[in-house]
């Protein structure tokens, strides 16, 4: 029987050294389980185990430290705090000051933002890496019993989770280690505690993308009574992402046209309908999502409720006054008078204030999205008209969309965009102010900012301390520390 080197922080450092090795989150499937006796529900225990560090349930990952970035997984500080959009809290305080530092850009490496975003990403790929593992040996499959059908899509599933975790990690620190199987001695910890070029974790990305989407079935959902599960459309959106931000605009076309003519989203009659409880998974527009549930054991709530009832989460001023005079989608996306979140509370009240349990899920890729990827792509290869008819599409939408009040918006809300304008700047211009609307407080503002090449110009005008290095977050001081140097820091720090 192997025996695994493996953490439930496995942020590379804490690999190699075994006296850090945390406390693992309960119900977690350890590798030696599946060693011993495989099983169905082993293996598809290890596959569900990977997808939970998507998940906001707070105290999920050790000791759920405030000071390491594990209380609650930190992409909203890394986004939506640094990009602008958000503020720490409704009123201004000391608590918690490295968000505001992240929000300054005055953060050192040491952190705990990178450092938790590193661990979360990091605790995926190694779960990953285990079913993977497991899944890929026929023997170990045939010995649990598991049908053929069954383990194609769960290989494709976690797969895909692999993928998506080293999308997090390369767009935010560019250059990281590259684990592809579970490591099974110190020496071979070691030998992956190295920084390895950019390109060559977009090559894994895409492989393990393009292996994926011949594993999952072709249909809207991969397991109809589990609809969280990573769809063949969900492979193909994040395929279409990674040739977005690689500026593989003819790639993204095509992705999203195959996705496209299959039929399987589109957006929803109603803005808030991807966002909304009541709606869960019944909507067309959600590709992936994380499933929150409520009044499990152990615990699979969304506790950035519990947040929002401390009063964090608050949207910036610029944010607000970015939106179109009686643009729906500010009112669904947060109440100022009351100070309430709803896009991440899933109702249009206060109920889910204060409840760290509560089943809002997590919306990840959306259709919305997805055509805005695609204008996007137009706009570069110089179809103009194009772009702007699918601006439009996501306008239309949200005008059509009643108010939180149930009335409609008045005449004159957010008029198309003319389509016989030619200028490529004009265009970008609609293109970024229609995303922010769209998909605000949704974690991408960031990464839009600094794809698009803008972060420096836009963040100075908002006072922030940006400098070009900023493009890449630091490595956190943690992991060089861990690996005795052999892990790099990013230029800048």
């Amino acid at each position: 029987m192997k025996t695994y080197i493996y953490s439930s922080l496995l942020g590379l450092g804490l690999m190699l050294a075994a006296c850090n090795m945390e406390k693992d989150p309960i119900g977690l499937l350890m590798p030696d389980q599946i060693s011993d006796s495989p099983s169905e529900a082993t293996l598809t225990s290890a596959v569900n185990s990977t997808y939970e560090p998507l998940r906001n349930t707070t105290g999920f990952l050790g000791d759920g430290s405030w000071t390491r970035g594990l209380f609650i997984r930190p992409d909203f500080v890394m986004e939506d705090i640094a990009g602008g959009d958000m503020n720490k809290k409704w009123v201004s305080d000391g608590d918690q000051a490295w968000m505001d530092e992240v929000g300054r850009f005055s953060f050192t490496a040491d952190n705990p933002a990178f450092n938790g975003l590193w661990t979360y990403a990091f605790e995926g790929v190694s779960r990953a890496n285990l079913a993977i593992d497991k899944l890929g040996n026929p023997e170990t499959v045939q010995q649990a019993g598991v049908s053929q059908d069954l383990a194609r899509r769960m290989l494709g599933e976690v797969l895909f989770l692999r993928a998506y975790y080293y999308f997090e990690l390369v767009t935010n620190f560019g250059d990281v280690p590259l684990l592809t199987k579970p490591l099974t001695d110190f020496d071979e910890a070691y030998e992956v505690a190295v920084r390895v070029p950019k390109e060559q974790i977009w090559q894994q990305i895409n492989a393990d993308l393009q292996q994926a989407a011949q594993l999952i079935p072709d249909t809207r959902r991969a397991a109809e009574n589990e609809p969280w599960r990573v769809s063949w459309g969900a492979v193909l959106a994040l395929e279409a992402k990674v040739a977005l931000f690689n500026e593989q605009w003819q790639e993204v076309l095509t992705k999203i046209d195959r996705l496209q003519q299959k039929g399987y989203f589109n957006l929803n009659s109603n803005y808030f309908d991807s966002f909304s409880n009541s709606k869960k998974f019944n909507d067309r527009e959600v590709i992936f999502a994380y499933n929150h549930t409520q009044g499990t054991l152990p615990k699979n709530g969304n506790g950035i409720g519990s947040l929002l009832g401390w009063g964090f989460l608050a949207p910036t001023d610029d944010f607000v006054a970015s939106f179109e005079p009686n643009d729906p989608r500010l009112d669904y996306t947060v109440n100022v008078a009351d100070r309430l979140v709803y896009k991440l509370m899933g109702e249009l009240n206060a109920a889910n204030r204060g409840n760290g349990d509560s089943p809002t899920n997590k919306i990840l890729i959306r259709w919305a999205d997805v055509l805005l990827w695609k204008a996007e792509a137009y706009l570069e290869t110089g179809d103009y008209q194009q772009a702007i008819r699918l601006i439009n599409e996501v306008r239309a939408r949200a005008r059509n969309t009643s108010t939180v009040t149930g009335g409609t918006a008045p005449s004159g809300t957010l008029p198309d965009r003319n389509l016989q304008v030619t200028d490529p700047a004009i265009i970008k211009a609609w293109l970024m102010q229609e995303r922010r609307a769209e998909l605000g407080f949704e974690h991408h503002r960031f990464s839009d900012l600094r794809r698009w090449g803008v972060a420096e110009q836009v963040l100075k005008a908002m006072g922030k301390n940006f400098n070009p290095n900023h493009y890449l977050y630091p490595v956190p001081q943690r992991e060089i520390d861990l690996s005795g140097g052999t892990i790099t820091q990013n230029s800048g720090y």
